[in-house]
């Protein structure tokens, strides 16, 4: 269970990207908003599901002002395969000492990282969580959903998600 919630503010992180190049949480703030999504495993058919509906929205995830930030153990060499193969257009980063996933405390407790993603908005707020590893599909149906409300092109609705959802925009 992420240890964050709803309106707190995304800790910040920098790591290594799927083409070896730094990457920075805080220089995307102010810019963009961002879909931060953990996953366990490159190349598994869950993993790979949810990142080709991530790369099969992005048009629509541009229009809304936002960018995908991928995040698993996995190496670099890893996700530049991974990202290469399924023609991924967003970033991939390489947590492999799990930093990341204890800052945003989805740590799993069996062999499985979880599967969670947090939309967070241009001023860095988490503004939705959700956590579901078997339900890839619900992870960019949700993230389209919650931008929609950031970016005001669509009515804040109630939640009607299952128990993994963590929050919604208030």
């Amino acid at each position: 269970m992420p240890s964050l919630h709803v309106n707190d503010k995304a800790p910040l992180f920098d790591a290594t990207t799927d083409s070896g190049k730094h990457f920075s949480l805080s220089e995307q703030i102010g810019k963009t908003n961002v879909v931060l999504y953990f996953y366990p495993k490159d190349f598994t058919a869950g993993c790979t599901k949810e990142s080709c509906e991530f790369r099969d929205n992005w048009e629509k995830i541009l229009s809304l002002e936002a960018t995908v930030i991928g995040v698993s153990s996995d190496s670099v060499e890893s996700h530049k395969a991974f990202k290469q193969e399924h023609v991924l257009p967003f970033t991939l980063v390489s947590d492999q000492k799990h930093e990341i996933r204890r800052m945003y405390g989805v740590e799993g407790h069996f062999f499985i990282p979880p599967r969670v993603t947090f939309v967070i908005d241009r001023q860095g707020v988490i503004r939705d969580i959700f956590s579901s590893q078997l339900n890839m599909s619900k992870h960019i149906d949700n993230s389209l959903r919650v931008l929609e409300q950031i970016e005001g092109k669509k009515e804040v609705q109630p939640s009607t998600a299952t128990e993994e959802k963590k929050g919604h925009q208030s």
